[in-house]
């Protein structure tokens, strides 16, 4: 049982303060069969309305946003520790620009498709593909960033005609219940929308269990791993975003001032809590000190603290259990050689919690578990390189792949080398961006995950294809390739080959021939054929 959690209450508590924030009531495992029945029953007649329709529900939802966007930045501020900055750029604008982005464009991504024939022996079959909704989606979504990422999955997953059981992270009930209202607004039809209250250790094997008919998980790919072995014995679909480790290469010829604010945005914002936030920058040796400089300045004057005027660069923590974590790292590559150049201050009020420096380190390696594994934390590991096979061997010396960056004002080579970089999504001159920008996929290679969420993919993702093959000639008794079968059938469908694909004007014609020879099959009944 977590720190949040009581015999039938999850208790949400300030991260910075200490404060009570309220109480969320716990639900069990037992109760989610029920939902999910209800789920299935309202989700029948979900589908049945078209896209048009189902998007309507939806505009009441940005209106919301947009209207009580001070109140949930306070919420998210307060819940996690991070910056209402982060909050309303990081997850309520770009909810809302996402939400304006799949209601425009659901019809065209869900609307069936006319397949053109493969070859001319099939010019009589007109296959249509169309995208059906899976039926009951179950979304397990994480603390770090408890707005935006249920909000993307549950829109989609709607709007594709599912019903949605959705359990947050037990750290952030209090956003989870925002989260309630937000889509309270819309006014769906009863059961399509659940949100369940689990421990995480019981919200996996429940889910897989359950019954549902695919399930989202964004968290670490040791969790995920387990999921997938679960998943297995039900062969239920998953779709994993494990997050990442993520490279910045800093080429020579970059803006070195965009690059280094980069780095503090991308590596940094949230407190570092972000899965494709940068968190190894490479730094080619020729500007590698004027980098530091620039690098060590600007973190050295972040504003570490409270977000009570927001006069704050950098906020708290959400969980004491991960300042343990990054601490380890840093203290693990301290004992191994790295050197800190770099690092902010933090409050010295006794009354708040959970604020950790940002740090910039050198000296580091590849031996380092702070270069190796996932810190998610206000922590950057710098490294020279000295040519670009260099950077890119660095860049992908990593079992994650999420996402990268290149700097560059070649633009020619940074496309040259992003595409030599094994990640889902590469930014060139920016970094993290890519996951606030609606129409882009976002998923990664490698343990990062599986599958692909936002934009066009994200709609493929919440459907499975399905195609419908209508016989124009369905009037006609019988296929050439039908039984029953003789040598001279034999030849006609050899003849179809030869007449296609076969070399030589006489051979084709010859062809022709037997094929013609077949075509009285067509039209024959079934005692005649046989004769």
């Amino acid at each position: 049982m977590s720190d949040h959690e009581s015999l039938s209450y999850t208790i949400s508590i300030n991260p910075v303060t200490g404060e009570e924030l309220g109480r969320t009531r716990l639900n069990t495992v037992n109760e989610l069969p029920q939902m999910v029945r209800t789920a299935r029953a309202a989700q029948k007649a979900w589908a049945r309305l078209t896209v048009k329709k189902r998007r309507l529900y939806f505009y009441n939802v940005l209106y919301y946003l947009v209207k009580h966007v001070d109140e949930l930045t306070e919420v998210i501020a307060r819940d996690t520790g991070k910056l209402r900055m982060d909050a309303l750029s990081s997850e309520i604008l770009a909810m809302a620009v996402a939400t304006r982005y799949y209601c425009r464009k659901a019809p065209e991504f869900l609307k069936d498709r006319r397949l053109a024939p493969s070859s001319l022996a099939f010019i009589n079959k007109v296959s249509k593909e169309r995208r059906v909704p899976y039926g009951v989606v179950g979304i397990i979504s994480p603390w770090n960033y408890p707005f935006n990422l249920p909000f993307s999955e549950i829109i989609i997953a709607l709007l594709s005609g599912n019903a949605v059981i959705v359990k947050a992270a037990s750290e952030t009930q209090m956003v989870s219940r925002a989260l309630q209202q937000v889509f309270a607004a819309a006014e769906l039809p009863d059961g399509l929308l659940q949100f369940i209250n689990l421990p995480g250790r019981e919200a996996g094997p429940a889910f897989v269990q359950s019954g549902m008919d695919k399930l989202f998980f964004t968290g670490s790919v040791a969790v995920g791993k387990t999921l997938m072995r679960l998943a297995a014995e039900t062969l239920t679909p998953l779709n994993l975003e494990l997050g990442g480790n993520d490279p910045m290469i800093v080429c020579a010829d970059a803006n070195l001032e965009r690059a280094a604010n980069g780095a503090i945005w991308a590596g940094l914002s949230n407190t570092g809590q972000s899965c494709g936030g940068v968190e190894r920058v490479y730094v080619q040796e020729a500007v590698y000190n004027e980098f530091l400089g620039l690098l060590k300045a600007r973190v050295e004057k972040l504003r570490v603290g409270y977000d009570t005027d927001f006069n704050v660069d950098m906020g708290a923590m959400a969980t004491e259990r991960q300042i343990r974590t990054v601490q380890d790292q840093i203290d693990q590559a301290l004992s191994k050689g790295a050197t800190i150049l770099a690092r902010s201050a933090v409050p010295e009020d006794p009354n708040l919690k959970n604020f950790i420096p940002a740090m910039v380190l050198t000296d580091v390696t590849h031996e380092m578990d702070i270069m190796r594994e996932e810190t998610f934390g206000p922590v950057l590991g710098v490294m020279k390189f000295s040519d670009e096979k260099e950077a890119l061997q660095l860049a992908n010396n990593s079992n994650l792949g999420l996402s990268a960056s290149v700097w560059s004002r070649d633009r020619a080579k940074a496309r040259r080398l992003a595409k030599e970089i094994r990640a889902g999504a590469v930014n060139i001159n920016d970094h993290l961006m890519s996951h606030a920008m609606a129409e882009t996929p976002w998923g990664g290679f490698k343990q990062s995950g599986i599958g692909r969420m936002h934009g066009k993919h994200g709609f493929m993702e919440m459907t499975r294809t399905q195609v419908i093959v209508d016989d124009y000639l369905g009037r006609l008794n019988n296929d050439l390739w039908w039984p029953p079968y003789d040598r001279k059938a034999y030849q006609g469908i050899k003849g179809a080959l030869n007449l296609l694909y076969g070399e030589g004007l006489i051979n084709r014609m010859v062809s022709l021939l037997h094929l013609l020879k077949i075509v009285p099959r067509l039209f024959a009944g079934g005692s005649k054929a046989r004769n």
